[in-house]
């Protein structure tokens, strides 16, 4: 069994085909997606597949370490993920290819009028190892 990372994008990726952004969706568009999503999640937590999935709110800020007891919050001039990342789930699967099916899937969430919103998900592995440094 492999980790995998189910990446949901605000902006970044290519256009989804259903390209209306969530905040002008119906209450009913929304509660239509979010039951899709947990619908999903449950049938991947019966086969076993499912670790762990949510949904991210659009606020957050930068921190860094700057001394002793000084934390500084920044807003910095870099691409934020909080302007970037939607969501995501971990999915623990037995191929690349069971991932990639289930990504699929999940583009399929509907989105505005109810029709699929066909957006691209971003997958990523987890790190098996830690990787070779040699010199």
């Amino acid at each position: 069994m492999a980790k995998y990372l189910l990446l949901k994008h605000y902006r970044g990726a290519p256009a989804p085909v259903n390209d209306v952004p969530m905040d002008r969706w119906t209450p009913e568009e929304i509660s239509a997606h979010v039951q899709y999503m947990n619908d999903f999640a449950a049938r991947l937590e019966k086969s076993g597949e499912f670790v762990d999935g949510q949904a991210l709110g659009p606020e957050g800020a930068w921190v860094r370490y700057d001394g002793e007891g000084r934390p500084p919050v920044t807003d910095g001039p870099f691409a934020e993920t909080k302007d970037l990342i939607a969501g995501w789930m971990i999915i623990d699967v037995d191929s690349y290819e069971r991932a990639v099916e289930l990504a699929g899937e999940l583009s399929a969430a509907p989105g505005a009028g109810g029709k699929p919103i066909h957006e691209w998900l971003e997958v990523r592995p987890f790190l098996a190892c830690p990787p070779t440094i040699t010199e």
